[in-house]
């Protein structure tokens, strides 16, 4: 099923330049996919939060937020982001602390040069959007 992107969205893509807008889309559709192929997650919301791209499990409340953005103080660089009140990042260097660039509890950060390790952020991203469905299993 293809995703229809808001149109606040789309012109946010649109301001960034074309290599990183390339690179960011390629994230979005990760994330789109893996929510697809994830029962537990269900439609997610695509929305802006600080003004950057925001995936949001609005309808099963199973996770936590992911953004993705590219920010021009760090131009060679893009980032997706998790919520630095979860575990989530913290988990991500224990299981792979090699795979990525952590910045503190809320960030990978990749390099434009970067090979992304594609299945271990599968991993990553399906670990966010069913955060708060797994924490409720633990109870």
């Amino acid at each position: 099923m293809r995703h229809m992107q808001p149109s606040d969205v789309a012109k946010t893509f649109d301001s960034y330049p074309p290599s990183m807008r390339k690179k960011l889309m390629v994230l979005r559709a990760l994330i789109l996919d893996v929510a697809a192929k994830s029962s537990d997650v269900g439609t997610l919301e695509e929305t802006l939060k600080w003004g950057e791209p925001a995936y949001i499990t609005t309808a099963s409340k199973s996770g936590s937020t992911i953004r993705i953005a590219w920010k021009m103080a760090r131009p060679t660089q893009y980032a997706m982001y998790f919520n630095c009140q979860t575990t989530l990042v913290d988990s991500f260097k224990t299981m792979f602390p090699t795979a990525f660039k952590f910045e503190g509890n809320r960030a990978l950060v990749f390099d434009e040069r970067d090979d992304v390790p594609v299945e271990a952020l599968r991993i990553c991203v399906e670990m966010a959007l069913t955060y708060h469905a797994k924490k409720l299993e633990k109870v």
